[in-house]
């Protein structure tokens, strides 16, 4: 009982391994015909959180770190129509403390993204996308073990839609999602959230999320600058000195920078890189997340074709 009262931390696992490579919030379409595939790499930490709306520390906890290698990939099907697919491996771990972190295979997700509006505007051309997605939890890891827990093994549905301008190189895309959250289960017969629940079943609040990013894009380099903000719709605070849920609040707004360049030999190679760090929040640790990855573009037209770089 003494250690679950010191467990007092949650974070936003599904969102600080979320990284810049043709995903569901840049306006970035694959051509059609071609696949994009590749490996993320990402790392998390955080010693500060809020619990509520309250800064604190743990020294039982130290610092909690978040490593994630992913698999992605991105599939024209047509110029105005993608698929991207990820799945990640996550890792936790506790600095202080005699927690033990854990690892293994998180939520596999499916993406489809439309760009219904692709049109000059004034100087520039303006575009607009609708993108809707799932989540399934992979792997029946243990959800009730926050914040050491992998993920919410929650089964998702988003939509999201998103508008884009560009003039010349200059860009800025504007993006909302509203995320629709599966009941989960827990290993245990009742819990107490701000009432007692006589079950193993956990209502689990939907959320929404706004991304803004802003910044340089080319055939061959894009730097940007985002900013991210992620809100539940319900849960609870962190009680104090009490441990953290999965039915939480959790509310955070990120600031980040990324870049990805495409190399010119060989053809179809790109490299990511990117931050983030967590200037608000509530229930959530004020996270720094690094990332880099690899991708390599695959045109896969029956004529062979050079490859070509992702379009807006």
């Amino acid at each position: 009982m003494k250690i679950k009262n010191l467990i007092t931390a949650v974070f936003l696992l599904l969102y600080t391994a979320v990284a810049t490579a043709q995903t569901d919030v840049d306006a970035i379409m694959m051509p059609k015909q071609n696949f994009c595939a590749g490996l993320m790499y990402s790392h998390s930490n955080w010693k500060n959180y809020w619990e509520g709306t309250y800064k604190r520390d743990n020294g039982n906890i130290g610092t909690l770190s978040t490593q994630m290698v992913g698999a992605m990939g991105n599939y024209g099907v047509s110029d105005k129509l993608n698929v991207l697919f990820s799945i990640p491996y996550v890792r936790t771990k506790a600095s202080a403390g005699t927690l033990r972190g854990m690892k293994g295979i998180q939520d596999f997700s499916l993406l489809v993204k439309y760009m219904p509006v692709e049109k000059e505007w004034g100087p520039g051309t303006f575009s607009l996308y609708a993108v809707g997605g799932i989540s399934l939890p992979v792997t029946n890891y243990v959800v009730d073990y926050l914040p050491l827990s992998i993920g919410l093994r929650s089964r998702t549905a988003s939509l999201r839609l998103m508008t884009d301008y560009q003039v010349g190189s200059i860009f800025a895309t504007l993006s909302a999602a509203y995320i629709f959250r599966d009941n989960i289960k827990i290993d245990r017969a009742a819990y107490y959230t701000e009432q007692m629940h006589y079950s193993n079943e956990v209502k689990m609040p939907n959320a929404a999320n706004l991304n803004a990013r802003a910044g340089y894009r080319s055939s061959t380099l894009i730097a940007e600058v985002v900013l991210d903000v992620f809100k539940t719709y319900g849960g609870f605070d962190i009680r104090k000195n009490d441990m953290p849920f999965p039915s939480n609040t959790m509310n955070a707004a990120r600031l980040g920078i990324n870049a990805k360049y495409t190399l010119s030999k060989p053809a179809g190679l790109s490299v990511i890189a990117g931050g983030n760090y967590v200037m608000s929040g509530r229930n959530v640790g004020q996270s720094t997340t690094l990332y880099t990855g690899v991708f390599y573009i695959m045109n896969w037209m029956k004529k062979k074709k050079p490859v070509e770089a992702p379009k807006k």
